[in-house]
Protein backbone atom coordinates (compact mmCIF):
# COMPACT_ATOMS: atom_id res chain seq x y z
CA UNK A 1 0.00 0.00 0.00
CA UNK A 2 1.76 3.17 -1.08
CA UNK A 3 3.18 4.96 1.98
CA UNK A 4 2.15 2.37 4.45
CA UNK A 5 4.64 0.21 5.89
CA UNK A 6 5.79 -3.17 3.50
CA UNK A 7 5.16 -6.26 5.05
CA UNK A 8 9.16 -7.03 5.59
CA UNK A 9 9.44 -3.26 7.31
CA UNK A 10 6.76 -4.98 9.75
CA UNK A 11 8.74 -8.11 9.94
CA UNK A 12 11.87 -6.53 10.37
CA UNK A 13 10.70 -4.09 13.12
CA UNK A 14 9.50 -6.72 14.98
CA UNK A 15 12.92 -8.44 15.40
CA UNK A 16 11.51 -11.54 16.11
CA UNK A 17 10.30 -10.35 19.45
CA UNK A 18 6.66 -12.05 20.54
CA UNK A 19 3.71 -10.62 18.34
CA UNK A 20 1.63 -8.18 20.44
CA UNK A 21 -0.85 -9.76 23.21
CA UNK A 22 -3.85 -8.36 22.03
CA UNK A 23 -3.22 -10.15 18.27
CA UNK A 24 -2.72 -13.48 20.26
CA UNK A 25 -5.72 -13.77 22.65
CA UNK A 26 -7.29 -17.12 21.95
CA UNK A 27 -10.50 -16.48 20.20
CA UNK A 28 -12.37 -20.02 21.49
CA UNK A 29 -14.19 -20.00 24.68
CA UNK A 30 -13.36 -21.52 27.72
CA UNK A 31 -15.31 -25.00 27.57
CA UNK A 32 -13.52 -25.40 24.10
CA UNK A 33 -10.13 -24.43 25.55
CA UNK A 34 -10.96 -27.54 28.42
CA UNK A 35 -11.94 -29.89 25.76
CA UNK A 36 -9.88 -29.07 22.94
CA UNK A 37 -6.94 -31.53 23.89
CA UNK A 38 -8.98 -34.32 25.57
CA UNK A 39 -10.16 -35.99 22.14
CA UNK A 40 -10.10 -33.23 19.17
CA UNK A 41 -6.11 -32.60 19.64
CA UNK A 42 -4.86 -34.87 21.89
CA UNK A 43 -1.35 -34.37 22.57
CA UNK A 44 -0.25 -37.85 21.72
CA UNK A 45 -2.86 -39.44 19.54
CA UNK A 46 -3.67 -37.00 16.88
CA UNK A 47 -0.37 -34.33 17.38
CA UNK A 48 2.04 -37.00 17.69
CA UNK A 49 3.51 -35.09 20.30
CA UNK A 50 5.29 -36.90 23.84
CA UNK A 51 5.32 -40.17 22.19
CA UNK A 52 9.31 -40.43 23.93
CA UNK A 53 7.83 -41.01 27.22
CA UNK A 54 4.67 -43.04 25.80
CA UNK A 55 6.35 -45.34 24.21
CA UNK A 56 8.60 -45.70 27.01
CA UNK A 57 7.19 -46.00 30.19
CA UNK A 58 4.08 -47.68 29.29
CA UNK A 59 5.18 -50.89 30.35
CA UNK A 60 2.66 -51.18 33.13
CA UNK A 61 -0.04 -49.15 34.62
CA UNK A 62 1.10 -48.04 37.41
CA UNK A 63 3.79 -46.52 35.84
CA UNK A 64 1.56 -45.03 33.03
CA UNK A 65 -0.08 -43.11 35.42
CA UNK A 66 2.27 -42.03 37.86
CA UNK A 67 4.21 -40.57 34.63
CA UNK A 68 0.69 -38.45 33.89
CA UNK A 69 0.12 -37.23 37.10
CA UNK A 70 4.17 -35.76 37.14
CA UNK A 71 3.54 -34.41 33.27
CA UNK A 72 -0.01 -32.54 34.58
CA UNK A 73 1.85 -31.29 37.48
CA UNK A 74 4.47 -29.70 35.66
CA UNK A 75 1.82 -28.49 32.63
CA UNK A 76 -0.61 -26.94 35.13
CA UNK A 77 1.92 -24.87 37.23
CA UNK A 78 4.24 -24.22 34.64
CA UNK A 79 0.97 -22.69 32.49
CA UNK A 80 0.01 -20.87 36.06
CA UNK A 81 3.49 -19.19 36.20
CA UNK A 82 3.91 -18.32 32.58
CA UNK A 83 0.55 -16.80 32.38
CA UNK A 84 1.17 -14.53 35.46
CA UNK A 85 4.91 -13.38 33.97
CA UNK A 86 3.84 -13.24 30.29
CA UNK A 87 3.73 -9.54 30.37
CA UNK A 88 7.10 -9.24 31.98
CA UNK A 89 8.69 -11.07 30.40
CA UNK A 90 10.81 -9.40 27.30
CA UNK A 91 10.13 -11.72 24.03
CA UNK A 92 13.83 -12.48 22.90
CA UNK A 93 14.21 -14.41 26.41
CA UNK A 94 11.20 -16.05 26.67
CA UNK A 95 11.85 -19.59 25.75
CA UNK A 96 14.71 -19.57 27.76
CA UNK A 97 12.51 -18.14 30.94
CA UNK A 98 9.36 -20.98 29.79
CA UNK A 99 12.05 -23.58 29.70
CA UNK A 100 13.47 -22.53 33.49
CA UNK A 101 10.47 -22.67 34.77
CA UNK A 102 9.82 -25.96 33.46
CA UNK A 103 12.93 -27.12 34.84
CA UNK A 104 11.48 -25.76 37.92
CA UNK A 105 8.58 -28.16 38.56
CA UNK A 106 10.04 -31.09 36.76
CA UNK A 107 12.85 -30.80 39.66
CA UNK A 108 9.99 -30.74 42.59
CA UNK A 109 8.20 -33.71 40.59
CA UNK A 110 11.52 -35.65 40.49
CA UNK A 111 11.99 -35.13 44.28
CA UNK A 112 8.78 -36.21 45.03
CA UNK A 113 8.48 -38.92 43.46
CA UNK A 114 11.79 -40.21 44.77
CA UNK A 115 10.91 -39.38 48.21
CA UNK A 116 6.71 -40.76 47.98
CA UNK A 117 7.47 -43.79 45.47
CA UNK A 118 10.88 -44.55 45.43
CA UNK A 119 10.35 -48.09 43.24
CA UNK A 120 7.79 -46.32 40.75
CA UNK A 121 11.05 -43.47 40.48
CA UNK A 122 13.61 -46.10 40.17
CA UNK A 123 11.11 -48.35 37.41
CA UNK A 124 11.01 -44.34 35.30
CA UNK A 125 14.72 -43.48 35.57
CA UNK A 126 15.61 -40.69 33.69
CA UNK A 127 12.33 -40.19 31.65
CA UNK A 128 11.23 -38.09 34.91
CA UNK A 129 13.73 -35.45 34.36
CA UNK A 130 13.18 -35.56 30.93
CA UNK A 131 9.80 -33.63 31.43
CA UNK A 132 11.64 -30.47 30.88
CA UNK A 133 12.36 -31.23 27.15
CA UNK A 134 8.58 -32.73 26.52
CA UNK A 135 7.26 -31.07 23.77
CA UNK A 136 3.49 -30.58 25.36
CA UNK A 137 4.61 -28.42 27.95
CA UNK A 138 6.84 -26.21 26.22
CA UNK A 139 4.17 -25.91 23.49
CA UNK A 140 1.28 -25.26 25.42
CA UNK A 141 3.65 -22.37 27.34
CA UNK A 142 4.06 -20.77 23.87
CA UNK A 143 0.92 -21.34 21.84
CA UNK A 144 -0.87 -20.70 25.01
CA UNK A 145 -0.23 -19.54 28.33
CA UNK A 146 1.91 -16.90 27.23
CA UNK A 147 -0.46 -15.21 25.38
CA UNK A 148 -3.80 -15.80 27.75
CA UNK A 149 -4.88 -15.31 31.71
CA UNK A 150 -4.58 -17.59 34.45
CA UNK A 151 -7.88 -19.21 34.11
CA UNK A 152 -7.45 -19.99 30.42
CA UNK A 153 -4.34 -21.34 30.92
CA UNK A 154 -5.00 -23.42 33.41
CA UNK A 155 -8.20 -25.03 31.09
CA UNK A 156 -6.10 -25.13 28.60
CA UNK A 157 -3.37 -27.18 30.37
CA UNK A 158 -6.04 -29.37 32.38
CA UNK A 159 -7.64 -30.44 29.19
CA UNK A 160 -4.31 -31.35 27.73
CA UNK A 161 -3.46 -33.06 30.85
CA UNK A 162 -6.37 -35.22 30.86
CA UNK A 163 -5.76 -35.84 26.83
CA UNK A 164 -2.55 -37.38 27.74
CA UNK A 165 -3.40 -39.19 30.27
CA UNK A 166 -5.93 -40.59 28.34
CA UNK A 167 -3.26 -41.91 25.90
CA UNK A 168 -1.24 -43.04 28.39
CA UNK A 169 -3.74 -44.90 30.10
CA UNK A 170 -4.86 -46.51 26.91
CA UNK A 171 -1.34 -47.78 26.17
CA UNK A 172 -0.15 -48.73 29.22
CA UNK A 173 -3.66 -50.61 29.58
CA UNK A 174 -3.13 -52.39 26.51
CA UNK A 175 0.85 -53.81 27.19
CA UNK A 176 0.31 -54.70 30.55
CA UNK A 177 -2.46 -56.69 30.10
CA UNK A 178 -0.93 -58.66 26.77
CA UNK A 179 2.29 -58.54 27.93
CA UNK A 180 1.71 -59.77 31.59
CA UNK A 181 -1.67 -60.38 31.74
CA UNK A 182 -2.36 -58.71 34.75
CA UNK A 183 -3.88 -55.12 35.49
CA UNK A 184 -2.44 -53.17 38.00
CA UNK A 185 -1.01 -55.91 39.18
CA UNK A 186 -4.00 -57.74 39.44
CA UNK A 187 -4.22 -61.63 36.92
CA UNK A 188 -6.80 -60.73 34.33
CA UNK A 189 -6.43 -64.25 32.42
CA UNK A 190 -6.52 -67.49 34.12
CA UNK A 191 -3.65 -69.32 34.39
CA UNK A 192 -2.91 -70.88 31.00
CA UNK A 193 -2.33 -67.66 29.67
CA UNK A 194 0.82 -67.24 27.95
CA UNK A 195 2.16 -63.54 28.40
CA UNK A 196 2.82 -61.61 25.06
CA UNK A 197 6.29 -60.64 26.44
CA UNK A 198 7.35 -58.37 23.24
CA UNK A 199 4.16 -55.82 24.68
CA UNK A 200 6.21 -55.03 27.84
CA UNK A 201 9.74 -54.45 25.58
CA UNK A 202 10.50 -51.25 23.47
CA UNK A 203 8.98 -53.15 20.77
CA UNK A 204 5.63 -53.31 22.13
CA UNK A 205 4.93 -49.52 22.57
CA UNK A 206 5.41 -48.98 18.57
CA UNK A 207 3.05 -52.14 18.20
CA UNK A 208 0.46 -50.51 20.42
CA UNK A 209 0.71 -46.77 19.29
CA UNK A 210 0.27 -48.17 15.78
CA UNK A 211 -2.40 -50.43 16.66
CA UNK A 212 -4.37 -47.23 18.36
CA UNK A 213 -3.69 -44.87 15.75
CA UNK A 214 -4.99 -47.29 12.89
CA UNK A 215 -8.47 -47.76 15.16
CA UNK A 216 -8.68 -43.95 15.85
CA UNK A 217 -8.46 -43.54 11.99
CA UNK A 218 -10.79 -46.09 11.66
CA UNK A 219 -13.02 -44.71 13.65
CA UNK A 220 -12.59 -40.76 12.36
CA UNK A 221 -12.99 -42.73 8.44
CA UNK A 222 -16.63 -44.56 9.61
CA UNK A 223 -17.84 -41.10 10.92
CA UNK A 224 -16.95 -38.94 8.19
CA UNK A 225 -18.59 -41.80 6.00
CA UNK A 226 -21.65 -41.23 8.29
CA UNK A 227 -21.48 -37.53 7.81
CA UNK A 228 -21.17 -37.78 4.33
CA UNK A 229 -23.91 -39.80 3.29
CA UNK A 230 -26.78 -37.95 3.78
CA UNK A 231 -25.10 -34.94 1.67
CA UNK A 232 -24.49 -37.57 -1.34
CA UNK A 233 -27.66 -38.92 -0.79
CA UNK A 234 -29.26 -35.47 -1.93
CA UNK A 235 -28.03 -34.63 -5.02
CA UNK A 236 -28.87 -38.35 -6.50
CA UNK A 237 -32.31 -38.14 -5.67
CA UNK A 238 -32.02 -34.82 -7.71
CA UNK A 239 -30.81 -36.40 -10.19
CA UNK A 240 -33.35 -38.97 -10.41
CA UNK A 241 -36.32 -36.19 -10.47
CA UNK A 242 -34.17 -34.56 -13.40
CA UNK A 243 -34.25 -37.61 -15.40
CA UNK A 244 -37.83 -38.70 -14.83
CA UNK A 245 -38.58 -35.82 -15.59
CA UNK A 246 -37.25 -35.42 -19.00
CA UNK A 247 -38.88 -38.63 -19.79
Amino acid sequence: MPGGPSRTAQRGASGGRHPPEEALVSKTTAREDLVRGVWRENPVLVQMLGLCPALAVTNTVENSLVMAAATTFVLLCSSLLVSLVRRIVPGQVRITTYILIIATFVTVADIGLEALLPDVHKALGAFVALIVVNCIILGRQEAFASRNGVWRSLLDAAGTSVGFLIAMLLMGSVREILGSGTFLGHAVFGKNFEPWVVMVLPPGGFFTIGLLLLALAWWERRKAARLAAPAAGAPASETRELVGGAR
